[in-house]
C-alpha cells in the first residue's frame, strides 16, 4: 500500500479538564490572569472560568488572603503532560515553592480531568481536596454545578459537596478588577462601599447635558492661554473633589433619535479626553475611566490612552468584534441589557407575562450576553453588568427594576456579580415626579440612587456628583455595614 492511500494520523482528542487557580502573592489577580494567557499560549484553550473568590488560608494559616478560581479548559494533552504544562507555567511565571500549601504567587491544580479517574504517585484525578474546600468547590460550582465530581458516586454533585459544607466563619466574595491601582469591586461584600460614576460627555446632544464640554486636546496649557488649565480639566477636578470615583467618558450619545456619529469623530472626542486625564493624575493618584461606546476600535483606542474600563450598552451586541476586542485587550467590561439599537429600542419594550415579564426576561437576556462575552475569552472576573434603565424600558418598568434589582443579582448564571446603575436624571424619574426638565431631576434622581444601594447596586452613574455622592454616603451608612 503506497503512503498516498495509507489512513491519515489520527488527531489527538481534545478533553475537558478544570483547573484550580490560586495567588496569595503581589498583584493575586495580575497573576491568575496571566497564568490562563500562558495557557491558552500553549494550546490549553480557557474556554470558561469562575469569578475570582478572596478566601482565608487554609492549613498554613500564617500567610495572606488568597484569591481562588477555576478554570474549564479543552486540551490534547494526557493527565501527566497536562501536569507538566502547567508545573511549567508555575517554574516560569517565578513560583517559588518554599514550603507545601504556604505562600505562592500562582497555583495551579488539576481539579477534574474528562470525567476520568486517575491515580499516579504525582498526580491524583480528580483531586482529593475537593470535597473539603469551599476555594475550590465554590467556584467549580459556578462553572458545573450539575456534573458529578467523582466517576463512582455519579449522583453527588458539585453543586452537593457545596451544600455539604459548614458555613464558613469568614463568608467569600467575588472580585472585580478595576486597575492594577485600584482594589477590586467586592460584590459580595456586605461592607462595600458604592462606586459614583461621574458621567462625562462629549457629546453636543446627549439628552440632559449635550454640549457643556468641548473635546479637547491633551497637550498642557500655554502662555498663549494665560497658562490656564483647560476647561475640561477644571470639570474633571471639580467631578473627582465632588466624591466621584470613575470618570464615563463617552462621545456618541444614546438617546433615542440620535444619529451614529462618524467613528472617527466619536474618537476625536473620546481619545483626548482620556489622555487629559491621565497626562493631569500621575500614576500615585490614579484616576478609574470607562469609556462608554459600543463600538470596538473606540473601546480599543481609548484602552490604548489609559481607559480601565469599557461600558457598552448594547452588552457586546452591535459591533461583533465587541467582545473579542475586549478580550484581547484584558479590561473590564460592564455588560448592558438593551434590545434592538438606541434608535430602536423605545419599541421593544414589551415583556409578556407568557414569556416570564420584565425580571425574568431582564435576567435571561443578561446571561446570554455574559455567555456571549466568555465565548469571546473575556475571564468572568472581567464583567459587570447594567439593567439598563431608560433602554427599552418605559415609565415604570424602570421602577420595577430598581425594586427588583436584588433578584436579579440572585439569578441563576448572574451571582456573584457586580452591578451598575445609571439612572441620572432618566425620563421615568421627571414621568413618576412631574418634572419635565432633565436638570431639576435631583430629587427624584436622589430616591433612584438610595434604592440602587438598598438593592446591592456597586456602582451608580450619576450628572449630579456632589449630591448623588452624598446619597451615597448616607446610603452606605445604612445598608452596607
Amino acid at each position: 500500500m503506497s503512503a498516498s492511500q495509507q489512513d491519515p494520523p489520527e488527531r489527538p482528542r481534545k478533553r475537558l479538564a478544570y483547573i484550580a487557580l490560586g495567588s496569595n502573592m503581589g498583584d493575586r489577580i495580575a497573576w491568575i490572569e496571566k497564568a490562563c494567557n500562558e495557557m491558552d499560549a500553549r494550546g490549553i484553550k480557557v474556554k470558561r472560568t469562575s469569578s475570582l473568590w478572596e478566601t482565608e488560608p487554609m492549613y498554613v494559616l500564617d500567610q495572606d488572603r488568597f484569591v481562588n478560581g477555576a478554570c474549564e479548559v479543552e486540551t490534547t494533552l494526557e493527565p501527566l503532560a497536562l501536569l507538566d504544562a502547567l508545573q511549567a507555567i508555575e517554574k516560569d511565571l517565578g513560583r517559588n515553592k518554599v514550603i507545601d500549601k504556604g505562600p505562592r504567587n500562582i497555583d495551579l491544580d488539576i481539579l477534574l480531568y474528562d470525567n476520568s479517574q486517575f491515580n499516579h504517585e504525582r498526580l491524583t484525578i480528580p483531586h482529593i481536596g475537593i470535597p473539603e474546600r469551599e476555594f475550590v468547590l465554590r467556584p467549580l460550582a459556578e462553572l458545573i454545578p450539575g456534573k458529578s465530581i467523582d466517576p463512582s458516586r455519579p449522583w453527588r454533585l458539585t453543586a452537593d459537596y457545596l451544600a455539604a459544607l459548614p458555613p464558613s466563619p469568614t463568608p467569600l466574595t467575588t472580585m472585580t478588577p478595576l486597575s492594577s491601582h485600584h482594589p477590586p469591586i467586592q460584590a459580595l461584600n456586605p461592607s462595600r462601599k458604592t462606586h459614583v460614576m461621574a458621567i462625562l460627555n462629549m457629546t453636543p446632544d446627549s439628552f440632559s447635558d449635550g454640549g457643556q464640554h468641548t473635546p479637547v486636546s491633551s497637550s498642557p496649557s500655554t502662555p498663549s492661554d494665560g497658562g490656564r488649565p483647560p476647561p475640561l480639566l477644571e470639570t474633571i477636578k471639580s467631578l473627582l473633589a465632588s466624591g466621584a470615583t470613575m470618570l464615563d467618558i463617552g462621545g456618541q450619545s444614546t438617546a433615542p433619535g440620535t444619529p451614529e456619529v462618524p467613528l472617527s469623530e466619536e474618537l476625536a472626542r473620546v481619545v483626548p479626553a482620556i489622555q487629559l486625564v491621565r497626562s493631569h493624575f500621575p500614576p500615585s493618584d490614579p484616576v478609574l475611566i470607562s469609556v462608554d461606546t459600543y463600538r470596538a476600535a473606540v473601546a480599543s483606542a481609548a484602552v490604548a490612552a489609559g481607559a480601565d474600563i469599557v461600558n457598552d450598552v448594547s452588552g457586546g451586541a452591535m459591533d461583533p468584534e465587541m467582545l473579542p476586542t475586549v478580550a484581547k485587550l484584558g479590561a473590564t467590561v460592564c455588560l448592558m441589557h438593551m434590545r434592538g439599537t438606541p434608535a430602536t429600542m423605545g419599541s421593544l419594550a414589551e415583556y409578556p407575562a407568557a414569556e416570564g415579564g420584565l425580571i425574568p426576561s431582564i435576567a435571561r437576556e443578561l446571561v446570554e450576553r455574559v455567555r456571549a462575552a466568555e465565548e469571546a475569552g473575556i475571564r468572568r472576573w472581567r464583567i459587570v453588568l447594567d439593567p439598563g434603565l431608560g433602554f427599552a424600558k418605559v415609565g415604570k418598568q424602570n421602577v420595577d427594576v430598581l425594586r427588583h434589582l436584588a433578584e436579579l443579582r440572585e439569578w441563576p448564571g448572574l451571582q456573584g456579580l457586580p452591578w451598575l446603575v445609571g439612572s441620572s436624571r432618566k425620563s421615568f424619574v421627571g414621568l413618576v415626579t412631574g418634572v419635565p426638565t432633565p436638570r431639576e431631576r435631583i430629587f427624584g434622581t436622589a430616591a433612584t440612587v438610595a434604592a440602587a444601594v438598598q438593592g446591592g447596586a456597586d456602582v451608580v452613574r450619576v450628572h449630579d456628583v456632589r449630591e448623588m455622592a452624598q446619597v451615597v454616603k448616607m446610603a452606605d451608612a445604612i445598608w452596607r455595614y
